[in-house]
């Protein structure tokens, strides 16, 4: 692959990942201690990530499959996105952040397998060259936590206005990216294909169809992390949580270019089961961490992060891009990303939401959480469901994913 479009890829990458970090990590920081929404409210904005990628990505997906080169379609969600976040600030009500939250994840969340189908459809071989560009991914989110935790802005609505101007930027630079036109040979298109359902051809690998509910059911703990962790560490004070948070990002990179090893040696199912005995270490790790003598166990919580990410979300990416046919590679990760960022973290949200204010209490007008027993029922909740994977699919076919 030439250098010219690598250096393309990778700034993609970049960029689509400095917009999304500005924003996610420090949102329910933003809602509650700033807008004071309560843990539901919270769990319920932070879940249009998920209702949103149920929604759009297949459609959005299928017409890039289909009608319009991907590197256009990126640069009109981009250019929408940017309208969108400027207004976000802007509002206060439940309602009205609700609303606009969603209208963005509607746009931004199906950039996300976009951006993975266009890298990858200029490859000759994902499983060694997807890697070196991916590790843009996270080198965009810590660059943008660090500034964001160096500002000190982790409980303002300026981040929402930095990942406007980035979103500006990203839609302009879409459009220099390597041309990649629709695919050929879809034959006629019904309704079955405008709502995407075309890629559920690929639930007759039964391979896949395992790999796909685990990944759905790993997501509803994983999520818990993501809606909660910079607001449990700014209230336990954690100072400069979000730069400190940027950590996990680094051990990402570290695991990102292990991955080829991985495939190697490891089938989808034992990666799964790992992953998930990270995310209920990392949530012990934060049930009885502290930010004096215990800082250790923070730390240790952050930098697991590669393990617990990539081991989804990554190997999710290559695993399906190699399943699926060619002309429905888009669609297909459009699947994915629905069954995962949508259904999965969709009821996680939910979930966390809802657990925050189970361990929340009110004395003397001022609300405590039991952060301890919020963060020991998700770890519980990762190793049921890793429990349950290994019984439920001890005779499946132990197959290493293929890139």
């Amino acid at each position: 692959m030439p250098f010219s479009v690598s250096a393309r890829l990778a700034g993609m990458m970049f960029l689509t990942y400095v917009i999304w970090g500005s924003w996610y990590m420090t949102i329910g920081t933003y809602l509650t201690a700033t807008l004071k929404f309560s843990g539901t409210e919270a769990g319920a904005i932070f879940g249009t990530t998920a209702l949103a990628s149920m929604i759009s990505p297949l459609i959005v997906g299928l017409v890039a499959d289909r009608f319009f080169s991907t590197e256009r379609v990126l640069s009109a969600l981009f250019f929408l996105g940017a309208i969108v976040l400027w207004l976000i600030p802007q509002a206060t009500s439940f309602t009205a952040v609700y609303s606009l939250m969603l209208v963005y994840c509607l746009i931004f969340f199906p950039a996300v397998p976009l951006t993975n189908s266009l890298a990858m459809r200029q490859m000759t071989d994902a499983q060694r060259q997807f890697p070196p560009i991916r590790i843009f991914a996270p080198l965009g989110w810590i660059l943008i936590s660090v500034t964001v935790s160096w500002l000190g802005i982790e409980a303002a609505p300026t981040p929402f206005l930095i990942a406007s101007a980035i979103s500006v930027m990203m839609g302009a630079f879409c459009l220099i990216l390597p041309h990649t036109p629709p695919g050929t040979g879809h034959g006629k298109t019904t309704w079955k294909t405008l709502l995407g359902l075309d890629a559920l051809v690929l639930l007759k690998d039964r391979s896949y169809l395992v790999f796909l509910i685990a990944s759905v059911l790993a997501c509803i703990p994983l999520t818990f992390y993501f809606s909660f962790t910079n607001a449990y560490l700014n209230d336990v004070g954690v100072a400069n949580a979000a730069g400190k948070m940027s950590l996990g990002q680094v051990s990402e990179v570290l695991m990102t270019l292990a991955m080829p090893w991985v495939f190697k040696r490891i089938s989808i199912k034992n990666v799964l089961l790992i992953g998930l005995a990270a995310w209920a270490l990392r949530y012990v790790l934060l049930a009885f961490g502290n930010a004096d003598s215990g800082m250790w166990m923070f730390y240790a919580a952050i930098l697991i992060h590669g393990v617990c990410f990539t081991f989804f979300f990554f190997t999710g990416s290559i695993y399906t891009d190699s399943t699926a046919p060619p002309a429905l590679r888009n669609t297909a990760q459009g699947l994915l990303t629905f069954m995962t960022y949508g259904v999965g973290m969709f009821l996680g949200s939910l979930s966390s939401g809802t657990a925050v204010d189970l361990f929340t209490t009110t004395v003397n007008g001022v609300e405590q959480r039991n952060w301890m027993g919020f963060w020991l029922t998700s770890a519980a909740g990762a190793a049921a469901i890793a429990l349950m994977l290994l019984l439920v699919f001890r005779s499946s076919k132990q197959e290493p994913a293929r890139g």
